[in-house]
């Protein structure tokens, strides 16, 4: 009962918080009082914003157990999204701030061209309606009856029900908030759901640390987990995937626009770069709370602990924690997942209404038309997310077996290749060719295809960083029409102190890669 209060008062909070910063009724919403909240954020809601943004249930269950069977090196995926934080505070994010847009698709219009622009928008649109809603939903409703099951059992007895039940819950709520306050309501929740999240992910690492018996058992009891880099041939974390994560990162951090569209709404340059290196430095964190408790459970229980390595995180909080700490986690599981959903929905509404209603289908429409046409792409990607989140259900109720973080990573890299060669040519190159540019997008996906049947065994990571540089060598440099721009150009600081901060987190990467090598 103390567990299920602790949830009522926390999607209360959710509720009224969001609530309570909306525009009343009557009052005038511009697009960038919706889609960028004014563009008034300050650092620290930049930081915490898009970090909740960035964690999702499946980081509680699949990489974690992940680490339980791999160890450190699962936490190249957290710990190297420094790379692609650095390069959108000094690279990315004051050419988008110098421009003044609201979305990513506007900027590489002015740089490549609108048919590329469109095939951008469009390609974003389709993968976040359907992949990302939907894995999110899934993943979070998932998450949440594989722990809590018996606190759901009100809803059904049968599991297949309580998910279902749960993903359409999850996804109206936090559908309705983002409807009615944009991203401001997103920003000022996500803090909550952030300072939630890290209170869980850290109670469930002290919890697993402590029954290990402290933090230098780790080296004790686990020592052959606690490297960063594994061999080149190992089947699913090689260290050689640094090289396609790399590319992935300018992805994901760079280009997307559910990510970059807080530090899009910052006060200034200044507060944009500052709360992405905090959030930068907050990557090192996560990488604790996700990836310490996964190895030191294998300490505590052995290679034969247990069946299903996804069941770490279940285990801890099932066997180790109180009354009253299951509840705090059981929000954090939620935050995870509404953190990611409700982002996703202000981007669909953000991409939707600028570079495709606005800009082709009623180039006359007024703000408030622009804000009510992004509102219905809430709606409709409600309905699709929805869907997509019971397709996931459904085939992961009938294969228990199937990797799907890795099955949807595959899926997306397929576009997200392309994408990451578009934003390359449109940040890179003096003067991109917009018809080359569109056909290497498109060639994305069957060079990856390609790859992947004439190299079965190549780690999917690689596979994406080759197609990457392929791309862009082949269509974009060996022509011979696009020279790059000067190096001393592409960076920029708001000040010394901001360019010593981000050296400094350079510098720390460097120092965790050789610690932990």
């Amino acid at each position: 009962m103390i567990d299920l209060l602790i949830v009522a008062t926390y999607f209360i909070t959710i509720m009224l918080v969001a609530l309570a910063g909306r525009n009343k009724a009557g009052e005038a919403v511009t697009t960038e009082d919706y889609f960028l909240a004014g563009r008034n954020l300050r650092w620290p809601s930049v930081a915490m914003s898009t970090i909740a943004t960035n964690i999702q249930g499946y980081q509680f269950l699949g990489m974690m157990g992940s680490a339980y069977l791999y160890g450190l090196a699962q936490a190249n995926l957290e710990i190297n999204a420094v790379q692609g934080i650095l390069l959108a505070a000094f690279l990315f994010v004051p050419m988008y701030l110098s421009e003044r847009i609201i979305t990513i698709s506007q900027f590489i219009e002015r740089k490549v061209g609108p048919r590329v622009a469109l095939a951008y928008s469009l390609a974003n649109l389709a993968l976040f309606s359907t992949i990302t809603l939907g894995g999110a939903l899934f993943w979070g409703a998932y998450a949440a009856d594989l722990v809590f099951g018996d606190y759901f059992l009100w809803i059904s007895e049968v599991r297949l029900v309580r998910v279902g039940v749960l993903v359409i819950a999850l996804g109206v709520f936090s559908a309705v908030y983002t409807y009615l306050g944009g991203l401001a309501a997103v920003v000022k929740t996500d803090i909550i759901q952030f300072a939630i999240l890290l209170i869980g992910g850290i109670v469930v690492t002290l919890v697993a640390v402590h029954h290990l018996g402290g933090w230098s058992q780790l080296y004790v009891k686990t020592p052959q987990l606690m490297h960063l880099h594994l061999p080149a041939d190992h089947p699913k974390l090689p260290w050689t995937l640094l090289f396609g994560l790399f590319f992935l990162n300018i992805n994901y951090w760079c280009a997307n626009q559910a990510v970059v569209q807080r530090s899009l709404a910052a006060r200034s340059l200044r507060e944009a770069q500052v709360g992405l290196m905090v959030g930068g430095v907050t990557k090192y964190l996560m990488a604790v709370i996700i990836i310490v408790p996964g190895i030191a459970l294998y300490g505590i229980l052995g290679e034969q602990g247990l069946d299903d390595p996804d069941g770490a995180f279940p285990y801890i909080v099932n066997t180790y924690l109180p009354v009253g700490l299951k509840g705090i986690i059981l929000c954090a599981l939620f935050a995870s997942l509404m953190s990611t959903v409700d982002s996703t929905f202000n981007s669909l509404a953000t991409l939707w209404s600028v570079d495709v209603y606005k800009r082709y289908l009623k180039p006359e429409a007024t703000e408030p038309e622009m804000v009510a046409a992004g509102k219905k792409t809430i709606l409709v990607c409600l309905l699709t997310g929805i869907a997509m989140g019971l397709t996931l259900m459904y085939l992961k109720f009938n294969n228990p077996e199937a990797a799907f973080t890795h099955t949807l990573n595959e899926l997306r890299y397929y576009v997200n290749c392309g994408i990451v060669m578009v934003i390359l040519s449109a940040v890179l190159l003096i003067a991109p060719v917009p018809s080359t540019t569109l056909i290497a997008f498109i060639a994305s996906a069957p060079l990856n295809l390609a790859i992947q049947y004439l190299a079965p065994d190549m780690n999917y990571f690689v596979r994406a960083g080759v197609v990457i540089v392929v791309l862009f060598v082949v269509f974009q440099l060996l022509p011979g029409r696009n020279r790059l721009r000067p190096f001393k150009e592409l960076f920029v600081a708001d000040s010394k102190g901001v360019a010593w901060l981000g050296l400094g987190l350079s510098l720390s990467l460097l120092v965790l890669h050789f610690v932990f090598h």
